[in-house]
């Protein structure tokens, strides 16, 4: 099931580009393309629900493992050692994209940031920088 319209579904489908680090038969895991901090990822179901509530209960289970599997290597790659794993359900909790997805926003001490508002400027990566970091989380699944 996918919405035409929706900028995740077509990442899933490989209609959009995006960086992606970890993709399985039920999930796909992407760097945002306005990080927060260095790392920061985005972690969505293949198919299109709009809520954690719409995901069915197996597919769920497999998104909490591609999570933990990826924030473990983001962190390995950027090197942090704690993250925040952040999740809105509707436009009124902040959701923009309206299609369910995690956010691994890698931590460091004095970064800025206060969970739930962003106090700082994006990160923004150079053409450089996202390719290696990209290679790196991939990299730091494998080992």
């Amino acid at each position: 099931m996918t919405n035409q319209d929706c900028v995740f579904c077509k990442i899933a489908a490989k209609q959009l580009p995006a960086s992606i680090v970890y993709e399985d038969s039920k999930v796909v895991a992407f760097l945002d393309i306005a990080p927060v901090n260095p790392g920061h990822t985005l972690v969505i179901p293949k198919g299109h629900y709009s809520t954690l509530n719409e995901i069915p209960d197996s597919t769920l289970a497999e998104l909490v493992k591609a999570i933990k599997k990826v924030s473990k290597a983001v962190l390995k790659a950027t090197k942090y050692k704690e993250f925040n794993i952040e999740q809105s359900n509707g436009s009124i909790a902040g959701q923009v994209v309206m299609h369910a997805h995690f956010h691994i926003v890698p931590r460091y001490k004095g970064d800025g940031l206060t969970l739930g508002k962003r106090t700082r400027e994006d990160h923004t990566y150079t053409e450089g920088e996202v390719k290696e970091l990209t290679k790196a989380i991939r990299q730091a699944m494998t080992e």
